[in-house]
């Protein structure tokens, strides 16, 4: 057992260095990339603002006052009020709370399921390729923001539905990627000397082959962080967010009578999701260039 142990480490340790390497070379790349900094710098205040949210808003986001209903910005409504009076910018700020929460935690989900459906479909191949793949294709057919909409009138717009039903709905773009790298990676010599070792196929699938394919992995996940925040904002605006929360799609729903007479109900909520979603689009290209050197600017 301890010859095999060691065997063990003499086989990941040159994976371990090679992994930090091909890091520090991504990074080195991405810091060349000034669209993914300058995403990359968006995505980061939008954190901030999230997380700081109590202590940035003025005002509570939710207090109504029939004296300033509708009030133009200025005063101490910077960005206005909304039509039952409330505060703009404090709507605004909690707004990136909801997108942010909902936008990491459905392209987690999708992630998770997209390596463990692409990871089985890649590794084993043959009929349970076959299967899983079309599984994936019934699930990528399917127009996601019809049945999200279904979905969601049915059951519910709760935070955790809509994270639930926008997660389970964008895995179908991970699993594929990650199959096509695993049917490349599991012939490859690290592969077949942890075989040799007897290595458990789990242990080779997750530990050994998928540190190695994070890369695109991470790529496709900051793109799907865009996708679900504009997906849980186009659900917000016909009306099917939560309503206990504050949100920027929530926002426009409101807006959509007072166009004309509050354009800065609606213009305001738009720039946030606007920003949010270029941000973590121009982060995605910063990886791309970064992990795939052909894609960096010469």
């Amino acid at each position: 057992m301890a010859a095999e142990g060691g065997a063990d480490v003499a086989v990941a340790a040159p994976g371990a260095r090679r992994e930090r390497s091909n890091a520090s070379a991504a990074w080195r790349r991405f810091r060349r990339s000034s669209s993914g900094v300058f995403g990359l710098t968006v995505v980061a205040l939008l954190a901030v603002v999230a997380v700081l949210a109590p202590a940035l808003a003025p005002f509570d986001p939710h207090a109504t006052s029939r004296a300033a209903f509708a009030t133009p910005f200025g005063g101490p409504h910077i960005l206005g009020t909304d039509n039952l009076g409330r505060d703009v910018l404090s709507q605004v700020i909690w707004g990136s709370r909801v997108s942010l929460i909902v936008g990491l935690a459905a392209a987690a989900t999708a992630t998770l399921i997209g390596v463990v459906v692409g990871a089985l479909a890649g590794y084993f191949g043959g009929w349970f390729d076959e299967l899983l793949m079309r599984v994936t294709e019934f699930f990528q057919v399917i127009p996601r923001f019809v049945l999200a909409l279904i979905v969601v009138a049915f059951f519910g717009s709760g935070l955790v539905n809509l994270i639930l039903v926008i997660g389970l709905l964008s895995w179908p773009q991970t699993a594929r990627l990650v199959r096509s790298q695993y049917l490349s990676h599991k012939t490859l010599p690290y592969v077949d000397a942890g075989r040799a070792l007897g290595m458990r196929n789990a242990r080779l699938m997750f530990l050994q082959i998928l540190p190695n394919v994070m890369g695109p992995v991470l790529v496709v996940a900051s793109l799907d962080v865009a996708q679900a925040i504009l997906l849980e904002a186009s659900l917000g605006f016909f009306g099917l967010g939560d309503p206990n929360l504050t949100s920027w799609g929530g926002m426009l729903n409101s807006a959509q009578t007072f166009i004309r007479r509050a354009w800065w109900m609606s213009v305001f909520p738009g720039v946030g999701i606007t920003l949010a979603v270029l941000g973590f689009n121009l982060f995605g290209d910063g990886l791309t260039e970064a992990y795939d050197p052909r894609m960096a600017p010469r």
